[in-house]
């Protein structure tokens, strides 16, 4: 790997603000990071954490697409998330995301692959109605989860390079 490419999530939360934004850098090409990323066969691998089981119910990764993933942890809860595509070309997604068990708290998720010395840095950014939301969300956990689904995407990207 490169010594420029980060291999950690960097979070930017600033106080007062409505956004979350997280970025890493991963030692595989942008085409590849973005077909990982909206592949529903591989999406279950690397999304959320590792105790959890991912099952893409619909994934229609095209402007104007849904998306629904269910999460089930070893008890055998359910955390079910949707949302709609409004953009989808390789180097942007843009979609909304809420999660099923807090409906009505919608937020919109833009997600960038840029190519980065031999490598592609993802930056997410996510922008919610309110900073009582975003810190809600940064409350329950976001930053774990996150940071987990970045290092098993990264795993998988390294064995699909």
């Amino acid at each position: 790997m490169n010594e420029t490419i980060n291999a950690e999530t960097v979070f930017t939360i600033e106080p007062g603000r409505q956004e979350v934004s997280a970025t890493r850098d991963f030692a595989a090409p942008p085409d590849l990071v973005f077909r990982t990323c909206t592949d529903p066969a591989t999406l279950p691998l690397w999304w959320g954490p590792r105790d959890l089981t991912t099952t893409v119910e619909v994934m229609e990764p095209r402007t104007g697409g849904r998306w629904r993933f269910v999460q089930r942890d070893p008890q055998g809860n359910e955390f079910a998330f949707h949302g709609v595509y409004h953009e989808v070309t390789p180097s942007r997604i843009v979609d909304t995301f809420e999660f099923e068990g807090m409906p009505g708290h919608v937020l919109l998720e833009t997600t960038t692959f840029e190519a980065v010395d031999g490598g592609t840095r993802m930056t997410v950014t996510s922008v919610f109605q309110s900073t009582a939301d975003r810190d809600g969300m940064v409350a329950s956990g976001m930053q774990h989860g996150m940071t987990e689904s970045h290092d098993r995407l990264a795993e998988l990207l390294a064995d699909r390079s």
